[in-house]
């Protein structure tokens, strides 16, 4: 599988580690850049590459940043697109199992690397679990990414 790869200078670092951790784990990584270290760089561009790439061929893609934080919300614009941010083992599970997102965001300056890696492992090796509950909800978020209206509310 392809997994589309993109930070900005924060994360510049982390991408290589990250891109080899794909390698490894047997899924070719695609480097949307930045191509180069510019403490100057926007994450912006680079982040809504790697998750366009990832909505547009079915598969997934890791974003990284110094918090993970707007590395999230630009990956979150592309239609489509459902980013998670990690920090722990549970949330890269789950961002997988509940959520099914296609993209991981990592903040390169709040986790160490060793976590960060084992995160990505995580995201790339856990299924959707399919499950009922958690499909009618992503459907729900789907259904307001095209319509945008919003859901009925529960008892209101």
């Amino acid at each position: 599988m392809r997994v589309f790869v993109g930070s900005d200078h924060a994360g510049f670092a982390l991408k290589a580690k990250v891109a080899e951790q794909i390698r490894a784990l047997g899924h070719e990584p695609v480097d949307v850049g930045p191509h180069a270290f510019d403490p100057e760089d926007d994450y912006p561009p680079y982040c809504l590459r790697a998750a366009a790439g990832a909505v547009s061929e079915g598969t997934l893609a890791i974003v990284i940043g110094g918090s993970g934080n707007g590395e999230a919300i630009a990956a979150n614009k592309v239609k489509g697109a459902r980013c998670a941010l990690a920090h722990s083992d549970e949330t890269a599970r789950l961002a997988r199992e509940h959520n099914d997102a296609n993209v991981l965001s990592l903040g390169a300056r709040m986790i160490a690397e060793p976590d960060a890696l084992r995160f990505v492992t995580l995201f790339l090796t856990t299924p959707f679990s399919g499950g009922e509950r958690h499909a009618r909800r992503i459907a729900m978020l789907a259904e307001y990414e095209r319509s945008g209206e919003l859901p009925p509310t529960p008892g209101v």
